[in-house]
């Protein structure tokens, strides 16, 4: 592990990923590496449907600066001396997104959160960590869901 340069940790939800980034911030502290957090909007399931303009836009603006209040207050939890944390918010397809980033940062790990595959769960994330793991061109750590969190 002493190539571990970059490191990405995913957020799918954010209400859950508090683990996901307190291992990552703990994993960049300990090898010195740069650390980016990602969170991908998940837009292909409004694709094609005929809103509003102005209400798509607002809804989108309020969920955009949602995930921005969320993300930044999980990372302040976490935070540790001088690890610079590079927070990524994009959207589109969460796979794409996700490996477009892994590839222009050059990354070396990428922590995501193991999920069971719950209905609900299935539903917001859908196979994208079985997608992304089948396609990762780095080493992937998976941090295991607490039991008694949803």
């Amino acid at each position: 592990m002493e190539d571990i340069r970059r490191i990405l940790a995913v957020s799918w939800m954010t209400q859950y990923c508090q683990k996901t980034v307190h291992y990552a911030v703990s994993l960049a502290a300990k090898y010195g590496a740069e650390l980016s957090v990602i969170h991908v909007i998940d837009t292909l399931w409004s694709q094609g449907w005929n809103l509003p303009t102005m209400s798509q836009e607002e809804s989108r603006k309020k969920e955009m600066e949602r995930i921005q209040s969320e993300l930044d207050n999980i990372i302040g939890k976490e935070k540790k001396g001088d690890v610079k944390i590079k927070k990524i918010i994009k959207e589109g397809d969460p796979v794409e997104e996700i490996m477009k980033v892994i590839e222009e940062e050059k990354i070396d790990l990428v922590i995501l959160r193991a999920h069971e595959e719950g209905r609900i769960e299935r539903f917001l994330v859908g196979g994208s960590n079985d997608a992304i793991i089948r396609k990762m061109p780095c080493s992937v750590f998976l941090v295991k869901k607490e039991p008694d969190t949803v």
